[in-house]
């Protein structure tokens, strides 16, 4: 079966569900920077669900929230508290996409649907993947409009962008001895290549390991799958797993051109960083030097810099967004490198574990 059957553009959007839509807006349009450019609700005729369509470069989220205690929104909320969970993949032909997944053993969850206005005709499909994630199939090619049928158009006043420009990568969470499960479905249904494997030696710490596999489809589309390793306590996958009650997106990466401006910005909104120890930055090395940013800068700000065979990456993690210590971000600016920061694992992780040990999960 050819290639076009599962060919896809890009990420066309992630949709949160989120217990209050209209704060979570509020929440990115003024710590992140987004814009909010479509809306449905009871305003537009929609009696369950609220929606806010918030943009940024290429990068477009949508946070939904109901009003009906028994929507499988209300549901996932009591469950996970706000997630991500649809992961929507821009596709030129839907039903192909769909009907090529489930021949190679998907699980349907929305057949191929067409949406139509005066706009024109938005078609999708979607399958169920790990947790309760949904991977939906989005073909835009003979829609015009704003974001999709029943949205209308939103102009208010936003907060200033801070430069980021594309979703880089989604990472999901999953259960010990499931990687490899999720890893052979992404490459089955949607014609995923692996990219890269890191294993437990590869991440670890004196107390806590992973394991993970990097998905790339085309340039731009990447999935990291991760599990929990043996270690002498708690994994920050184990974490997660814990308290967003089973699998789910653990991460997004967001690209910038410019790491120190768009740090700035949101260390000014109040986004706040995983804590990286100043002795990171005394082991760099002398080829740190060749970078326009100084070393010192890079220690104020918290940002981790690695190589590799193609260039170099400049990298750092928020902290948890919500009260639950589940979905945070990545915000990564590269030159040339299409790596993860493999050289930044140890330090990351023992950040990571000291923020776990002032929660009492490590």
């Amino acid at each position: 079966m050819s290639d076009k059957n599962c060919s896809i553009i890009g990420v066309d959007h992630l949709e949160f569900y989120v217990g209050n839509a209209k704060q979570s807006a509020f929440f990115y349009s003024h710590c992140f920077g987004f814009k909010v450019v479509a809306y449905q609700g009871l305003e537009t005729g929609n009696r369950k669900v609220t929606s806010y369509v918030m943009e940024q470069g290429d990068v477009r989220f949508v946070l939904s929230s109901t009003m009906d205690p028994t929507h499988p929104i209300a549901q996932s909320v009591l469950k996970h508290g706000d997630t991500i969970a649809v992961l929507a993949l821009e596709v030129p032909d839907a039903a192909k996409a769909y009907d090529y997944a489930i021949a190679q053993g998907a699980i349907g969850t929305i057949p191929c649907t067409d949406y139509e206005d005066e706009h024109g005709i938005l078609r999708f499909a979607a399958v169920s993947t790990f947790g309760d994630v949904s991977v939906k199939f989005v073909e835009r090619k003979h829609y015009a409009g704003n974001f999709a049928p029943g949205f209308v158009a939103r102009y208010p006043a936003h907060h200033p962008s801070v430069g980021l420009t594309r979703i880089d990568h989604v990472v999901g969470n999953v259960e010990r001895g499931m990687m490899n499960h999720w890893v052979d479905f992404f490459m089955q249904t949607m014609g995923f290549e692996l990219q890269m494997h890191f294993d437990d030696r590869a991440i670890s710490t004196e107390y806590s390991a992973l394991m993970s596999k990097v998905l790339r489809k085309g340039g731009k589309t990447i999935v990291n799958i991760n599990e929990p390793a043996d270690g002498r306590r708690k994994s920050q996958i184990e974490e997660y797993l814990d308290f967003h009650h089973g699998p789910g997106i653990q991460h997004i990466g967001l690209a910038t051109e410019d790491i120190v401006a768009t740090v700035v910005r949101l260390k000014e909104a109040g986004v706040e960083f995983l804590p990286i120890p100043k002795t990171y930055y005394d082991d760099l090395g002398d080829w740190v030097q060749e970078l326009e940013i100084p070393v010192e800068q890079l220690a104020e700000l918290g940002i981790l810099v690695d190589r590799d065979e193609d260039g170099y990456l400049l990298q750092l993690f928020t902290k948890p967004v919500g009260d639950r210590p589940t979905l945070f971000f990545e915000i990564i600016e590269r030159h040339g490198s299409r790596g993860f920061g493999a050289g930044n694992f140890k330090s990351l992780f023992v950040a990571i574990e000291r923020e776990q040990s002032l929660r009492g999960n490590l």
